[in-house]
């Protein structure tokens, strides 16, 4: 009888050492990668207000097109686990240069949009006749960067496939700290201005794209997978992504109206609003490591027909995604005080953004939850479930959302409905999860 609880910590205390060596480089990764926009941001302020709104707006519109491919790492993190569990790393490693290749196709078409049509974006987000100059001019040349900047979120999904979230999160610092450097040096020491953020911006994430490249190329060389593009195998990465991308986009969606509903309550309710974001961006970083660890561990267990490992695995790390929302929860408890006067002094901000913090704070462990599954799910290869549950949750949140200015309660009430929305994220992922359904196994889906 002192066997069977032995053995159950044994095999938990397996998966804390998985979920911790995967989740921790993992985090530092995504840390670094918004450190990007802060060091341009700092660096283009110190040349006008003009030049930073200008920055703003473009690379607001940069961040949208590089996110909705986020597919581009997720799908290939899925695959590859999978390939890795059942032992074919031949075939782990052909799954990533297909996933490459994808990338580069899609940077292309996004650059052929974005050079022409850039002013006419630019102007169409209402930047003012100051600052669209710059916007557009920080655009035109950053776009240059896109097919890097994908190459980037497929060969990541490459090697948190491959179980190495380690080479990620050193490529992610080198290039934030080369990116610093480049900055500096063209904007000020060569003295081309906001052109020179953009330039400098755009080699650090070649360099970046270069230094993954050589990994996964090294890796194809060594299991004898072929470096040449495949047109099925591009294809199937692409059906593969297709429902992920609906998913991105449904999730964008619900940002973009709250923050849309949040415009129309007040100056201080969408300042408040903004800084609140900013802060569930940066706690969703933390919870997002651990989907990350999610995607790769199911996938190499399903891929390896290891049905109980994946239930195992998925228990413990809804454990985690809790007690790491709890956490969460009550840090932005604790430092409401704080926070708050970092970002604005006015009394009327604080005043709308106390409020709806408490309820930021108290559901973050439904937070830690949702993220969680969320990365189960993925690694599994459930996207197109994934996609339908998340529609579900914007036809839910939008007539929700869009009542607030009329019915009142003010930013309260909004971060009352996101967490509407974050509760049927919550109820829709869970009842997949308990279903079984997702429990596929074999090298492919």
């Amino acid at each position: 009888m002192t066997h069977a609880p032995a053995a159950s910590r044994s095999r938990r205390r397996r998966h804390d050492r998985e979920i911790v060596a995967l989740a921790v480089p993992a985090f530092g990764a995504l840390v670094a990668e918004p450190l990007f926009v802060l060091a341009d941001s700092a660096i283009v302020g110190h040349l006008g207000t003009a030049q930073l709104a200008g920055l703003g707006i473009a690379s607001a519109l940069l961040t949208t097109a590089v996110s909705v491919f986020v597919f581009l790492a997720y799908a290939t993190t899925a695959a590859v686990a999978r390939r890795v569990g059942a032992g074919d790393l031949r075939a782990a490693i052909q799954q990533g240069m297909d996933g490459v290749w994808l990338a580069l196709l899609l940077g292309a078409g996004v650059i052929a949009v974005v050079l022409p049509l850039a002013s006419p974006i630019v102007e169409l987000l209402g930047a003012s006749e100051t600052a669209a100059p710059y916007a557009s001019t920080y655009l035109r040349i950053s776009a240059l960067g896109i097919p890097a900047m994908l190459v980037v979120l497929a060969s990541t999904g490459v090697l948190r496939g491959l179980q190495d979230t380690r080479t990620p999160l050193y490529v992610a610092v080198a290039g934030f700290l080369a990116n610093g450097a480049l900055n500096l040096v063209l904007v000020y020491g060569v003295g081309l201005g906001i052109a020179g953020s953009a330039w400098g911006t755009v080699i650090a994430q070649c360099a970046m794209a270069v230094a993954y490249l050589f990994v996964v190329v090294r890796g194809a060389r060594r299991h004898g997978a072929s470096l040449r593009p495949d047109a099925a195998g591009i294809r199937a990465c692409a059906q593969a992504g297709a429902p992920l991308l609906v998913r991105t986009l449904s999730l964008r969606a619900i940002l973009m109206i709250a923050t849309a509903v949040a415009a129309r309550l007040g100056d201080a309710d969408i300042a408040a609003h903004q800084i609140i974001l900013s802060l569930w961006s940066l706690l969703a970083f933390a919870l997002d490591a651990i989907a990350i660890a999610g995607q790769a561990i199911i996938g190499r267990y399903l891929g390896a027909g290891d049905t109980e490992g994946a239930r195992e695995a998925c228990r413990r790390m809804v454990q985690w995604g809790v007690a790491s929302g709890v956490v969460l929860g009550a840090l932005v408890l604790a430092g409401r005080p704080l926070f708050l006067p970092l970002f604005s002094g006015d009394a009327a901000v604080h005043h709308a953004a106390l409020p709806a913090l408490v309820i930021v704070a108290l559901s973050q462990p439904v937070s830690g939850v949702v993220f969680v599954l969320d990365g189960v799910l993925m690694g599994a290869g459930d996207g197109p479930y994934l996609a339908n549950a998340m529609l579900i949750t914007l036809a839910v949140f939008t007539p929700l959302a869009l009542l607030v200015p009329t019915l009142g309660g003010g930013l309260t009430a909004l971060w009352g409905a996101m967490t509407v929305m974050m509760g049927m994220r919550l109820l829709t992922l869970w009842l997949r999860s308990r279903s079984g359904r997702w429990i596929v196994t074999g090298a492919t889906r």
